[in-house]
């Protein structure tokens, strides 16, 4: 079934097919020209998959104007730069707003205000650093709408899964609230009758806090939340594509009444990127390194912290690998399946990569599979309540994504869904059965809307195929066998193991992987030690 918009205009009749309902008085553009629904109630449809009707709407970025925030915010203050860089919505290309393009001179400054700041802030009692952190996570929780509106426009990831992650975001501000007064030392019996041994934690000072753009808000305050409760200041260089998250969260923090250089932001633009990082990496006044995006880059900023000593948390790439044994509930598999590679659009640290069935289940579960994205995905801009994939970041992610589906088909993968690069950068969802582990797809991550298959006869196959890799972030695997349950858990080469379970992500749960994947864990009772220094207190000179 489809439905039909025909309308009149300066350049002749405009007829489209439509699936997304189109609203009264809005403005669109087609491929034929420009025009206003006089009547509300029309949809555009794409009717020969693969070819869509080029339409784009023209959205526009309904927030409160307080959080919608475009400047530096160091020392309390929000701040100018020389120059400014565009920020884009990803889904149609327009530009959202101009944000400050901060270079190493701003970092320096956040830099000298964070490490001032940090005096101050260590010794405020953890029971008043609670109370703070408190107020931020009430915050967010009041303006989440708002702030889920800034992830969709500049991430491009539809409101549900932005309302989702404003409330994974506010949980980490919540957890590490509560784990602030909780950070123990330890009294040691002594060999010693006149000494008394204490270890003591102390925060490690400030923390430059560098964090990615699929999700702009949870992985900075999974970062802060731990490194404010602890005692430390921080400086954040948010991702250039998605700044304005992070400057909202600056607005919530100073409403929220944390002081002045306890968190400062410093937007810049991808050309700065690289001369900003490493100041906030090798600046001696900086006593820890905390970043989340790729191997390659972690890499480089482990290389830039060497050089002062610096503490550092690196979580980098994955490649997911997602078993599905035998003896598994297929219906319980696939749904896990979907929730797993598709949230995001499939760009996501965790999400599976690497789709490992059993020879007896494969065809049923592929079926089934195929079956549940034609079912349950929808296309289109993340604002639209109908939509559930929303574009990739940019267009060089779509390109990778349309490069590794091509590498495999061109070696025999059978593509059963999809496969077609869309409009801008929207990709669609994508299903390859026949796919061997000499295709590209199975050798690096892809960080988006691709399924493909890999059948096997074995569980140490399995394993094999699964452990092949440089990195191990997370892993799943769905099974009914005890045993194998316990083996597979075990002998999975990776941080985090989901267990007939496609969704892992908890702040009470640690989070951090192995291999090349990283160094350090986030999130739990884990998180906030990696901000703590251990120091040794010998009391001597006592009397027995």
């Amino acid at each position: 079934m489809h439905y039909v918009v025909i309308c009149q205009t300066t350049a002749g009749l405009i007829y489209g097919r439509f699936h997304t309902r189109l609203q009264s008085g809005v403005r669109y553009t087609h491929a034929m020209g420009t025009f206003c629904l006089v009547r509300s109630g029309c949809f555009l449809r794409q009717v020969v998959p693969g070819l869509p009707t080029v339409l784009h709407r023209q959205y526009s970025l309904d927030i409160s104007a307080g959080l919608l925030r475009t400047q530096g915010f160091i020392d309390g203050r929000w701040v100018s730069a020389p120059s400014t860089f565009p920020v884009l919505d990803p889904a149609t290309g327009k530009e959202l707003a101009k944000v400050a393009d901060c270079g190493p001179r701003e970092a320096q400054d956040a830099v000298n205000a964070a490490y001032k700041a940090f005096h101050s802030w260590k010794r405020q009692t953890a029971k008043e650093r609670s109370v703070l952190l408190r107020k931020w996570f009430d915050l967010l929780n009041q303006h989440k709408e708002d702030l889920a509106k800034i992830i969709t426009a500049e991430c491009g990831k539809p409101m549900k899964e932005s309302l989702g992650e404003i409330a994974y975001s506010a949980s980490f501000l919540e957890w590490f609230s509560e784990e602030a007064r909780r950070t123990y030392g330890d009294f040691v019996p002594s060999a010693a009758k006149d000494r008394k041994i204490l270890l003591l934690k102390q925060p490690v000072g400030v923390a430059a806090i560098i964090t990615p753009w699929n999700f702009p808000s949870a992985m900075i305050t999974r970062k802060v939340g731990a490194a404010l409760a602890a005692g430390c200041t921080v400086v954040v260089k948010p991702a250039e594509d998605t700044p304005l998250s992070a400057l909202a969260l600056a607005e919530l923090a100073e409403q929220a009444g944390i002081p002045a250089g306890v968190f400062n932001v410093v937007p810049c633009s991808r050309e700065k990127t690289p001369s900003v990082g490493e100041l906030i990496c090798t600046d001696p006044l900086v006593g820890k390194v905390s970043f989340t995006g790729s191997t390659a880059t972690g890499k480089i900023l482990l290389k830039h912290a060497a050089g002062t000593v610096k503490r550092v948390s690196m979580e980098l790439g994955g490649h997911a690998p997602f078993i599905v044994f035998d003896s598994a509930d297929v219906d319980k598999a696939v749904a896990g399946a979907m929730g797993s590679k598709f949230r995001n659009s499939g760009q996501t640290c965790v999400c599976s990569n690497r789709f490992l069935v059993q020879s007896g289940i494969h065809n049923v579960f592929v079926e089934k599979l195929g079956k549940a994205m034609d079912a349950e995905l929808r296309l289109g801009h993340g604002s639209d309540p109908n939509t559930t994939q929303g574009p990739l970041i940019n267009a060089r992610a779509a390109e990778k994504v349309e490069h590794q589906v091509k590498d495999a088909v061109s070696q025999g993968a059978v593509l059963l869904r999809g496969g077609k690069r869309l409009e801008g950068s929207f990709m669609e969802p994508t299903l390859l059965a026949n796919v061997t582990t000499d295709m590209l797809c199975t050798k690096e991550e892809t960080f988006g809307p691709l399924v493909p298959v890999l059948k096997f006869n074995t569980e140490e196959e399995a394993l094999a195929i699964a452990n092949a890799s440089h990195v191990g972030l997370a892993g799943y695997f769905f099974s009914q066998d005890i045993s194998q349950i316990w083996r597979v858990a075990e002998h999975l080469e990776v941080g985090m193991v989901g267990v007939n379970e496609g969704l892992l992500s908890t702040p009470e749960a640690s989070f951090g992987g192995v291999k090349q994947s990283g160094l350090g864990r986030e999130g739990s009772k884990y998180g906030i030690e990696e901000y703590l220094d251990v120091k040794y207190m010998c009391f001597g000179g006592l009397t027995p």
